[in-house]
C-alpha cells in the first residue's frame, strides 16, 4: 500500500477511471478531474470502497486557469502531488471535411491542449521539489494517423512531440521528475458510445480489443518505473513497426479497411449522446466499460513481457551460458 496524492483527469469514464481505481487500490489520495458529475460521483465510491481516498473537481481542462485552480485545491486539501495522469479527450468520428473548424479546435483544446495545461500545474509543484510524475495517456495513433480520426489522431501525435521536447528540457537541467508516455491498443471504453459520430454505424475499436484494466495497470507501472515511454498490446507494438517499416503501404492498406473495420454492422441510435461540448455523464454514470465486453480481453501477453524483461533476460542468458558449457563440456 502506498500514499501518494495523484491526480487523474478524465477520470468519470473509460480509461481514466480504471486508471483512477487503480491507484486507489494502492491507497492513494486521488484527485478525479472530469466534466461528468455523476461518473465522478461513481468514480469517488470506487476509490473509497477500494481503500482510498478521493477528491471530487468537476473540470473542463481546456481551461489553463481552472486546471492550475485544480492542482492548488489537491496540495491543499491532500498534500504535494506525487502523480499526475493526463488521460481527458474528446472527438469526432467522421472524415476529416464533415468535421467543423470549432469542433477540431474543440478536439484540440481537451484533447492536446488539456494535457499541456495539466502538464505545466503538476511542473510548477514538482520541480521546486525536484521530484513527482507526469504520466500522458497516448495511443498507437500517436504514432499512426488512421482514417475518420483526423483530429484525434492530431491530439496524440502533439502531445507525443511536445512530451519529448520537455523531456529532454528535465534531462538538461537534471531534474529528478519523470515524464512518459503510455501508447495504448484499441480498448473497450465508452467512448465509442459517446464521441461526437458522424458515421453511418456504430463507431468500434479495432481488434484486437483490451479491457481499460489492462490500460490502468499499465499506467500505475510507467508511474512507479523509469522509462521514456510504454507501449501497450501487440496491436499498438505491430502498428508502430508497420508505419517505421512500410508507411507508404500501411497509407493504402488503412484506405482500404480502415472505414469498415471503425464500425460495427449496427446503425448509429437516434438518441446517442455526444461529449464534445457537454459532458455525456453529468446525470448518467457510464462506468470505465464500453458496450465490447464480449469481445475484449481482460489480460495483455506482450505486457507481462514487457513488465518481466529483466527476470526474462536472466534467465535466457542463463540458459545460454548452460548450453554452452554443456556443450564445451561434451567436446573434453
Amino acid at each position: 500500500m502506498s500514499d501518494r496524492v495523484v491526480v487523474v483527469t478524465g477520470a468519470s469514464g473509460g480509461i481514466g477511471r480504471a486508471i483512477a481505481r487503480c491507484f486507489g487500490e494502492r491507497g492513494d489520495s486521488v484527485a478525479l478531474v472530469a466534466r461528468g458529475e455523476a461518473g465522478l460521483r461513481a468514480a469517488a465510491s470506487d476509490i473509497d470502497a477500494a481503500g482510498g481516498r478521493s477528491l471530487v473537481l468537476p473540470t473542463d481542462t481546456s481551461d489553463p486557469t481552472a486546471v492550475e485552480a485544480v492542482a492548488e485545491r489537491v496540495e491543499a486539501e491532500l498534500g504535494p502531488i506525487d502523480v499526475w495522469v493526463n488521460d481527458a479527450f474528446t472527438s469526432v468520428f467522421a472524415p476529416f471535411v464533415e468535421i467543423t473548424a470549432e469542433e477540431f479546435r474543440r478536439v484540440t483544446e481537451v484533447s492536446y491542449l488539456g494535457y499541456v495545461y495539466g502538464t505545466q500545474a503538476a511542473l510548477r509543484r514538482m520541480r521546486p521539489r525536484n521530484r513527482g510524475v507526469i504520466v500522458q495517456v497516448g495511443s498507437a495513433l500517436a504514432y499512426r494517423g488512421i482514417p475518420l480520426q483526423s483530429a484525434y489522431c492530431g491530439a496524440k501525435h502533439a502531445i507525443q512531440g511536445f512530451t519529448e521536447s520537455l523531456r529532454c528540457e528535465l534531462l538538461h537541467e537534471h531534474s529528478r521528475v519523470r515524464i512518459t508516455m503510455v501508447q495504448m491498443p484499441a480498448l473497450n471504453t465508452p467512448q465509442f458510445s459517446w464521441v461526437l459520430s458522424r458515421l453511418p454505424r456504430h463507431p468500434q475499436p479495432v481488434p484486437p480489443i483490451y479491457q481499460p484494466e489492462v490500460a490502468a495497470r499499465a499506467v500505475l507501472w510507467a508511474a512507479e518505473h523509469d522509462r521514456r515511454e510504454w507501449w501497450v498490446g501487440l496491436s499498438t507494438a505491430a502498428t508502430l513497426t508497420a508505419n517505421a517499416v512500410v508507411p507508404g503501404v500501411l497509407d493504402r492498406y488503412l484506405a482500404r479497411t480502415g472505414f469498415d473495420s471503425q464500425q460495427t454492422a449496427e446503425p448509429v441510435e437516434a438518441d446517442r449522446p455526444a461529449n464534445l461540448w457537454d459532458p455525456a455523464d453529468a446525470d448518467t454514470d457510464f462506468g470505465a466499460h464500453g458496450v465490447f465486453d464480449q469481445r475484449s480481453h481482460a489480460n495483455n501477453p506482450q505486457w507481462w513481457v514487457t513488465t518481466h524483461r529483466r527476470p526474462l533476460v536472466a534467465a535466457a542468458t542463463g540458459a545460454v551460458a548452460g548450453a554452452l558449457a554443456w556443450c564445451s563440456e561434451r567436446r573434453r
